[in-house]
């Protein structure tokens, strides 16, 4: 079942809402490598607000030999993308765009939402904005080409997609500065062995694969699930006795619910 179909982005469920538990996103421009303009970000964004309350897992995929080339080039030239505003002209307001990128990146904070897991299927390129889209999601399944790269310092820029949190969250501090001020490639066996990817598998089996990951977390009952992602999250930013707390409150929830006592 077709959802959304516009401006590069196709959002489907797996079976009839309401009952589909799986979503899938896909980035739809395979001849421009998926590369993302503003259009495309806004169709993101709504692909999230479209989503149907019974959805647990969000599958992002992009069409094509590449997840995602990064930026449209022609962000970076004084024209920019016809009937949008310019980076030059972004800079321009008094806010110095502070307002509009802040939209953008609600095209990429949805997926991080405690009611679902995202799981980026990333194959080829993920550059750029590719690698911080694909940094949204929760987990990341890479085929065996799959290759990273944070590219905005190289163009005098830095990563302001909301993929500079998870990135040190993932790899350490020393380990994302590297990555981000070099530019440099990050292959699928590094990716896993640094933790960006949860898996790689062959590029025939990316599918498969994502699909039985799907499968699994659909499997647990979702409450738990929702606990479970609200606890890790958290995680980093509380003491370890803050977090001995918050276990105990989300358990108490859960015995609560179990035993048929919740409000």
């Amino acid at each position: 079942m077709t959802l959304l179909d516009q401006d590069g982005v196709r959002l489907t469920l797996d079976g009839d809402a309401p009952d589909a538990s799986v979503a899938t996103v896909t980035l739809a421009n395979a001849a421009k490598r998926n590369a993302q303009d503003f259009a495309m970000w806004r169709a993101l964004a709504e692909a999230g607000r479209l989503l149907p309350g019974g959805v647990r897992v969000v599958v992002l995929r992009g069409e094509g030999p590449s997840f995602s080339a990064g930026l449209d080039r022609r962000a970076f030239t004084p024209e920019g993308f016809e009937g949008e505003p310019s980076f030059m002209d972004l800079a321009a307001r008094e806010d110095a765009g502070d307002a509009a990128i802040a939209e953008f990146q609600e095209a990429f904070t949805w997926f991080r939402r405690n009611d679902l897991i995202s799981v980026a299927a990333v194959q080829g390129h993920a550059i750029g904005a590719g690698f911080q889209l694909a940094l949204a999601c929760d987990l990341r399944v890479c085929a065996e080409d799959a290759q990273f790269a944070m590219r905005e310092t190289s163009l005098g820029l830095v990563p302001d997609l909301t993929g500079t949190h998870p990135l040190v969250g993932l790899v350490g501090y020393a380990r994302a500065l590297e990555i981000c001020v070099t530019g440099r490639l990050v292959r699928a066996d590094e990716a896993e062995r640094i933790g960006l990817a949860n898996l790689v598998v062959s590029a025939a089996d990316l599918d498969a694969a994502t699909r039985d990951l799907a499968a699994a977390v659909t499997a647990a009952p979702r409450d738990a699930v929702i606990e479970t992602k609200a606890l890790l999250r958290g995680a980093r930013d509380r003491t370890y006795d803050e977090q001995r707390a918050a276990e105990r409150a989300a358990q108490g929830r859960r015995l609560r619910d179990l035993a048929g006592l919740a409000e």
